[in-house]
């Protein structure tokens, strides 16, 4: 599992291509166009804030003076500045937000095609290099996208801060400005000397609280399993040690955000000193009037913001450094687990028969689970695949069906193939989507359906072509479960289907219905089973023994 930050040169690429290929996909005009209109805005932000800052001078100087008039006038430009502002400021906000949902929008859809792709959401579980891969393709995108775009309008922004109001304090007194410029420096150096372990810790407390609420998640859906078998004190004892990183982790980023915050809260408060304690003599000298002691401290606090982006934003930019590296790790991963394998077997997809070349599974040091497999399977053989050696028959299945497994040789496969497992995957849905997925069902009218379903005793869970459309029930038994998933297969009509040990879950009566149905369907049939009183609908039998050696009986000849 990955416990590692991502070098940081490596970050920075990831980064500036994520934000490359928004700005080349198919939505990269929207992104441009609205990201030039929020320049714009933060444009015209920049220039009220010059604008307000003058007539806060004026307006203070009106009030010093006791001049009515003035302070009227002044009062209204303050009014209406404040109102465009606002306007100004929410506009600028909304295009952010709909910016950023475009951007996180685009992301996911990329992640989620490359991690279903070839497999690899497989490949990565078991390699075990990647940690809660769910959670960097949710929380983290959305993090990146969002602060991304927060972090840039926060540059640009303080960029044009620093221009427009280094020329106001430089006006008031060369000194403000080189005392502003240094005392920035300061605290941007010391903020990053303090706070600087935050990435690391940051980085692990992620990774703690998505084990934690995995361990939950697992209980949740085991939770008939542990109560039978009393494992309750194993859980608790798991849930508490990850409970228990959790919190020493969290321990540790509290002191350090402790010290940190004793600097900065010192900081920020010597801001609004530092202005008087330069122009107020001035002032008290009559070089100048009232209003400039309010305007320098707004201009200075300005100025310094905009300098200090590190020291107001260190936690968000440790978490953010933290985002960027996690979103590195599972691109990295990703890509990794498609250049590497367990296996070595050549998996071929084509129109002909299904057919095994020199197929050794399992290792070949020790005794392999089967060893030199060679035959062809016609369409309309049914075989059984069985003997002493259970094993064999279940690694010939897994590897049929493209998952890594040791061994060597070629399998050539129909595309028109499909796997039924011996424990059956009920995805969330409604029954008409999982029996019949988009873009599977043309030809097949409702009609055949509820006959398919009536066919192996499940007319039940649909009365009527109206009970298509509702929901799957979650609680139904394995056998149902099973039953529907053949249901799939009869409707399907593939050339080819492999099961794997489901008598297991149906029973003998219900297999011997299940196999004369897919004879019927003209459906070939091979069978990781057990012989008995289904051999009569049989073509073809595979016996496979304990030392991988293996023996082909076809009955039809």
């Amino acid at each position: 599992m990955d416990s590692q930050p991502v070098p940081i040169r490596t970050t920075a690429l990831r980064f500036a291509r994520a934000v490359r290929m928004l700005l080349t996909s198919e939505v990269g005009g929207r992104a441009k166009l609205m990201f030039a209109g929020l320049i714009a805005l933060l444009f015209g932000l920049n220039g009220l804030n010059v604008v307000n800052n003058y007539v806060g001078r004026n307006f203070m100087t009106a009030i010093a003076e006791r001049q009515m008039n003035e302070f009227i006038q002044q009062a209204v430009f303050y009014v209406c500045v404040f109102a465009v502002l606002t306007v100004t400021g929410v506009i600028a906000r909304f295009v952010e937000e709909r910016l950023a949902l475009l951007w996180r929008e685009f992301m996911t859809r990329r992640a989620v095609d490359l991690y279903l792709e070839e497999e690899t959401y497989y490949r990565v579980e078991v390699s075990g290099t990647l940690s809660n891969p769910d959670q960097r393709i949710s929380e983290d995108i959305q993090a990146f996208t969002v602060t991304t775009l927060s972090y840039i309008i926060m540059l640009f922004s303080s960029t044009l801060t620093v221009v427009t109001f280094s020329g106001v304090l430089w006006s008031i007194s060369p000194l403000l400005f080189v005392v502003a410029v240094f005392y920035a420096a300061c605290g941007s150096y010391m903020t990053i000397v303090l706070g600087r372990p935050l990435i690391g810790l940051n980085y692990e407390r992620l990774d703690r609280e998505a084990n934690l609420r995995s361990s939950l998640m697992h209980l949740r859906e085991n939770a008939e399993a542990v109560m039978v078998t009393s494992v309750e004190g194993q859980q608790k004892t798991r849930l508490l040690d990850r409970l228990d990183a959790l919190v020493v982790n969290i321990l540790t980023i509290t002191a350090v955000n402790r010290n940190l915050a004793f600097f900065t809260s010192g900081y920020n408060w010597m801001i609004q000193i530092i202005p008087d304690l330069i122009i107020a003599p001035a002032f008290m000298r009559g070089e100048i009037e009232f209003g400039v002691i309010t305007q320098s401290g707004a201009a200075f606090a300005m100025l310094v913001g905009a300098f200090s982006l590190i020291v107001r934003q260190f936690n968000s930019i440790s978490n953010f450094a933290v985002v960027v590296s996690r979103l590195s790790a599972l691109l990295e991963a990703i890509e990794e687990s498609r250049k590497s394998s367990v296996s070595s077997i050549e998996l071929v997809k084509q129109d002909g028969d299904l057919a095994f070349d020199q197929v050794t599974l399992g290792s070949a040091v020790t005794h392999p689970l089967l060893r030199d497999l060679s035959l062809s399977i016609p369409m309309g053989t049914p075989v059984l695949i069985s003997g002493p050696h259970a094993a064999a028959g279940a690694a010939l299945f897994r590897a049929t069906a493209g998952i890594p497994t040791p061994g060597t040789g070629r399998i050539e496969r129909p595309e028109s193939l499909m796997f039924l497992p011996q424990r059956p995957y009920l995805p969330p849905g409604p029954l008409r989507q999982y029996l019949l997925p988009p873009g599977s069902s043309e030809g097949i009218s409702d009609s055949q359906v509820l006959n398919v379903l009536r066919s192996l005793g499940l007319d039940g869970l649909a009365d009527g072509a109206e009970g298509l459309e509702k929901e799957q029930d979650r609680d139904m038994s394995l056998g149902d479960q099973q039953l529907l998933a053949l249901a799939k297969v009869l409707l399907a009509r593939p050339r080819y289907v492999f099961l794997d040990r489901i008598e297991a879950t149906l029973g003998r009566e219900a297999l011997r219905n299940t196999l004369s149905l897919l004879r019927q369907s003209s459906i070939t049939c091979i069978n990781n089973g057990e012989e008995g009183d289904t051999r009569d609908l049989y073509g073809a039998f595979l016996d496979c023994r304990e030392d991988g050696s293996w023996t082909w009986k076809d009955d039809r000849t």
